[in-house]
């Protein structure tokens, strides 16, 4: 038997949450930036704990100040990942302002924090002392890179897990 699970991407515009979707799914990284219309919908089957799992990924497009996330496509959402760009603070800021609002929203499932772009942390604007604080708030927090790979497979994992056991 296998578990279908619904995931969402969430994030600021141009966090890498397509890249790391396309990293995870088809193991390929692309330099070109192509923005999310509406949602992109990919699939891949984990063994997780002994069961088949069936991650449906809902790759929402980003959010800015002109275009809101569509609460209705967090419909049915097992758990999600939300994800910023270690090299701009401000979609740090607006994860948590995501955060407060998928939980509104859906209440309290999984997630886990994808800080992206590990893979030039010398441009990084996000301090380790703001990542120590998430921490501390109880969140999982996994510095990840859409480009070589870093943390990819382990987040999808270890947010897969959560639902498992959530369940």
């Amino acid at each position: 038997m296998v578990l279908q699970k619904k995931i969402c991407m969430i994030g600021a515009f141009a966090t890498g949450k397509t890249s790391l979707v396309s990293k995870f799914v088809h193991s390929i990284f692309s330099e070109k930036y192509h923005t999310t219309v509406g949602v992109k919908i990919d699939k891949k089957i984990l063994d997780i704990q002994e069961k088949k799992v069936n991650l449906i990924l809902w790759d929402l497009y980003g959010e800015d100040e002109f275009q809101k996330v569509r609460m209705s496509y967090l419909r049915g959402c097992a758990g999600y990942l939300l994800v910023a760009d270690g090299t701009r603070r401000n979609t740090l800021e607006k994860a948590f302002e995501l955060q407060t609002r998928v939980e509104d929203a859906i209440g309290n499932v999984p997630f886990i924090l994808a800080i992206n772009k590990c893979d030039i942390t010398d441009e990084w604007e996000i301090e380790s002392t703001e990542i120590d604080d998430v921490i501390e708030k109880g969140w999982i927090v996994i510095k990840t890179s859409a480009k070589n790979g870093l943390g990819v497979e382990e987040i999808f994992q270890i947010l897969a897990k959560k639902i498992i056991l959530d369940c």
